[in-house]
């Protein structure tokens, strides 16, 4: 059997969910890896993989999705040479994490091919979403990386096709304490305004990870630290709670881990914003944003005892069982996205 995997490089969730699926996935068959994306900062150290140029959303200041910016990026001709280069024939199953080359590379092709990603769970309209709706990014999570099938990843099970999240293995295996301190990843805002809030609710020390900050410093109560792996999953696992926006990964561990979640999705961050009305249906504390009653969201959220926990994850042998029979399903049509007929040029 052999398996072609697309993963999306922009981004921590996506390589990050292919490393946990990979060395079950690759006992009984043979794996090859493309990654594409240009804004890819992460690779899979121990397994050599294919580069390709990709298609890749473009982010603003405030971390949100720039779709100006985003269309600027786009090379047309580079994109089909990438998806010309790619053969599917030869495969048994297609796999594409948020990935448009091999998705797109895999249409009109007898190779069965699922997409298989948080997005792919957006296919279904029983997913959450907010009030007001944007067809445009609709629009792209449908077409950005369409497969004939999908199996997506949620907080819930809102659909047939929808899996519980993946949890790390290193964030299954952490030793889980209450101290006093909450840890806070908010990227979009810099870490001298949120210095200047936190310091203001004295009763809990601050883990602030930040972006912008290349040296760890303190200021009274409120720890600033430089984005790390290790350190912040142990504040995470040792703290009353998370303050984070609206990523997926993030959320669903803090809740795997029992502790207290806010969240601040990212403005324009549509994905973010329908998993915040996900979250907000399951009792989480959300907020539209940061401004004079901010304190005061903090001070009740910490007052509060309500906490939201996930009680079901994924279990990795049984998705990899679904999998392989995806991959031996030749010829293949999907129930699910049977009709859809993509065009290139409409990415």
């Amino acid at each position: 059997m052999k398996i072609l995997y697309g993963i999306q490089g922009t981004g921590h969730g996506h390589i990050s969910r292919a490393r946990e699926i990979l060395p079950k996935l690759s006992i009984s068959a043979e794996i090859e890896v493309l990654i594409s994306g240009y804004n890819c900062n992460m690779t899979l150290e121990d397994r050599p993989v294919i580069q390709k140029r990709g298609l890749s959303l473009a982010y603003d200041s405030r971390g949100g999705v720039s779709y100006l910016q985003t269309a600027l990026n786009l090379k047309p001709v580079t994109f089909l040479r990438d998806i010309r280069s790619v053969d599917t024939s030869h495969y048994d199953l297609v796999i594409s994490d948020y990935e448009p080359v091999t998705a797109w590379a895999s249409q009109n092709k007898s190779v069965p091919s699922v997409a298989l990603s948080h997005q792919a769970a957006f296919l279904s309209g029983l997913s959450p979403r907010p009030k007001k709706k944007s067809l445009f990014a609709e629009q792209i999570l449908k077409n950005f990386a369409p497969c004939r099938h999908a199996i997506g990843f949620h907080f819930q099970r809102y659909d047939s096709f929808i899996y519980p999240p993946i949890i790390r293995s290193e964030v299954l295996g952490l030793d889980v304490k209450n101290e006093n301190h909450v840890t806070v990843y908010l990227p979009a805002f810099h870490h001298d305004v949120l210095k200047k809030i936190f310091v203001q609710i004295p009763s809990v020390e601050w883990h602030i990870f930040s972006p912008a900050c290349k040296q760890s410093f303190s200021v009274e109560n409120v720890h600033i630290s430089p984005i790390g792996n290790q350190p912040f999953l142990k504040s995470m696992k040792s703290g009353l709670g998370v303050i984070t926006s609206g990523g997926f990964e993030t959320c669903a561990e803090t809740m795997y881990l029992g502790k207290k979640l806010m969240v601040i999705p990212i403005k324009n961050q549509y994905e973010q914003l329908c998993n915040a009305a996900a979250l907000k249906k399951m009792g989480v504390k959300v907020v539209k944003k940061i401004n004079t009653k901010f304190v005061q969201h903090i001070e009740e959220w910490l007052e509060s005892k309500d906490i939201t926990t996930i009680r079901e994850v994924t279990n990795i042998d049984e998705l990899v069982n679904r999998l392989y029979t995806l991959a031996d399903s030749k010829p293949f049509k999907s129930a699910i996205l049977s009709e859809r007929k993509p065009v290139v040029t409409n990415v």
